[in-house]
């Protein structure tokens, strides 16, 4: 059984979804052989040397015993957590993965991504997106001291919010031409993506050829998702505090 999850985007301002994160990964996590998280596991990562903050602590802390037990644990670079780097899945014992990703299993084959990297109509985010991924960029930033790196994130969460209010989804859809040329150059495989906030399974026909995309939910303070492949289907299964073992 593989299990996949994506947008957590766990802080400290997220207790309920923190609280279910953990449960999940003592219990329903780890009857499953892998878990992928494909990006935003948190809401904001501003190096690994604040691994040792209290709450990364303890998130990564958790990480690390699932994946001792014997859960194998891949994640992905979301839009706010990029800076994820090898101090982090060192100590977590996770595996950080390219975007995108082909897995293939003995039975079907997936490509899977955050799915940032297709929402091109929207030009500013972008920009945003090219510059915060650049290794110059990022260095420049892993340089400031570390209280300096956290008033810059929270300004930008802060300007993130402001960007979003009054909108009835701040989440811009992939372009579907583009995702057309994604399914084709990675061979019609089953697409699983999150970063829209809109779970939803679409019905792709590329070349004549049906393709199916997964777009993962976003977590909330009394209830997750995450998708379920038991070698034969993909399922959603929705999480709550009450009925995770």
């Amino acid at each position: 059984m593989i299990l996949f999850i994506s947008d957590l985007h766990l802080s400290p301002r997220s207790p309920g979804a923190t609280r279910l994160f953990l449960q999940f990964l003592a219990g329903r996590a780890r009857q499953a052989e892998a878990l992928y998280i494909l990006g935003d596991l948190f809401e904001t990562w501003i190096g690994d040397d604040d691994i040792d903050e209290p709450y990364h602590a303890e998130i990564v802390s958790a990480l690390r015993a699932a994946s001792d037990a014997g859960l194998k644990i891949s994640v992905m670079h979301g839009n706010r957590d990029f800076l994820l780097g090898s101090g982090f899945t060192a100590a977590s014992g996770t595996l950080l993965l390219k975007d995108p990703y082909v897995l293939s299993t003995a039975e079907w084959q997936f490509v899977l991504s955050h799915g940032d990297a297709l929402c091109l109509d929207d030009s500013a985010y972008m920009a945003f997106r090219a510059q915060v991924r650049s290794p110059e960029w990022q260095a420049t930033l892993l340089a400031k001291p570390l209280s300096e790196r956290r008033a810059i994130a929270a300004h930008m969460r802060e300007v993130s919010e402001s960007s979003q209010r009054g909108k009835d989804n701040p989440y811009t859809d992939l372009q579907a031409a583009a995702t057309d040329d994604f399914l084709r150059e990675h061979g019609y495989a089953t697409f699983i993506h999150g970063h829209t906030h809109q779970p939803a399974t679409h019905d792709h026909i590329v070349d004549g050829i049906h393709v199916e995309r997964w777009v993962m939910s976003d977590w909330h303070e009394d209830a997750g998702e995450c998708l379920v492949w038991n070698g034969e289907a993909l399922h959603r299964e929705v999480l709550y505090p009450e009925n995770l073992p």
